[in-house]
């Protein structure tokens, strides 16, 4: 894919579009796991968490007025650069969970979360985790992350 090279002016008006800053950084959604996201024995697969926890990250997005799908539009990209998962009990077919998904720390080029699934009925702590994201242009350059991903509009010259 060829992207033509923005300048600094069409950046900022494009951005202009989003909030001033994020304010919200944390936020919980609830999970009843599907019949299709469990093995025989109606747990989980392993495989499944990831995927929730790129829901809690969008949903994050979503509270804090912002979509992936706007972000992409703007040449604004996120790419998972590591992944940690600790499995600690198992999650169950139709149980209610709450996946409790935060944004710990933001960087020039890198946004961090963490993650804890918990089961409703108990509060028992399912697992947790923790994702790198990168911030990257269209062809998957790193790029500068943008001034409004910051918990606080001041942050925007942290590096």
């Amino acid at each position: 894919m060829r992207v033509n090279p923005q300048t600094a002016d069409q950046q900022t008006l494009q951005e202009k579009q989003f909030p001033d800053c994020t304010k919200i950084q944390s936020h919980t959604i609830t999970i009843i796991p599907r019949y299709s996201e469990t093995d025989q024995s109606g747990v989980i697969h392993h495989t499944v968490y990831p995927v929730w926890f790129e829901m809690g990250r969008t949903e994050l997005l979503r509270v804090n007025g912002l979509a992936y799908s706007e972000l992409e539009k703007h040449g604004i990209y996120f790419v998972v650069a590591e992944l940690n998962v600790k499995y600690r009990r198992p999650a169950l077919y139709d149980e209610k969970l709450d996946l409790i998904t935060a944004c710990t720390r933001i960087t020039s080029a890198r946004v961090e979360h963490s993650y804890r699934l918990i089961r409703q009925s108990t509060g028992v702590l399912l697992a947790e985790g923790s994702s790198i994201l990168a911030c990257v242009d269209a062809s998957g350059r790193p790029r500068r992350m943008p001034h409004f991903m910051y918990p606080d509009s001041d942050d925007e010259k942290k590096s």
